[in-house]
């Protein structure tokens, strides 16, 4: 069950990672994340071409859209909430998306080094 004391991983409540296109585990625009979350989709990245090659290369297609599904498909520059471990395997193959910490869960340290993000973050406007 989702409470509003949910925090990002700088400690802060968590921020809506997209509404369009809509986002997260629960399809609720943000990166929360629940028992039944095996993936733990916990980090807001903004996907870029690259990443998403590579996600489509070990298996995972976003780009392709599944309306059964009712999924458009990603683009670059789009915001998704990507499972922790898939970002860390891009992250190690030099292909990870940047990050927007604000809307990132506090679940992902337990996967991701905070050292990890920071290396990858943005803010609104720009780069942290």
């Amino acid at each position: 069950m989702l409470t509003p004391a949910t925090r990002n991983v700088l400690g802060g409540p968590l921020a809506t990672c997209s509404l369009e296109p809509m986002t997260g585990y629960f399809r609720d625009g943000c990166c929360h994340t629940g028992e039944t979350d095996r993936g733990i989709h916990t980090i807001c990245a903004i996907v870029h071409g690259a990443f998403l090659a590579y996600s489509q290369s070990i298996g995972n297609d976003l780009s392709t859209p599944r309306p059964e599904y009712r999924f458009t498909g990603l683009k670059p520059g789009d915001r998704w909430c990507l499972c922790a471990a898939r970002w860390l395997q891009a992250f190690h193959a030099g292909v990870a998306p940047p990050v927007v910490l604000e809307a990132t869960h506090e679940r992902t340290l337990e996967i991701v080094p905070m050292e990890a993000l920071l290396k990858h973050a943005v803010i609104e406007g720009g780069s942290a």
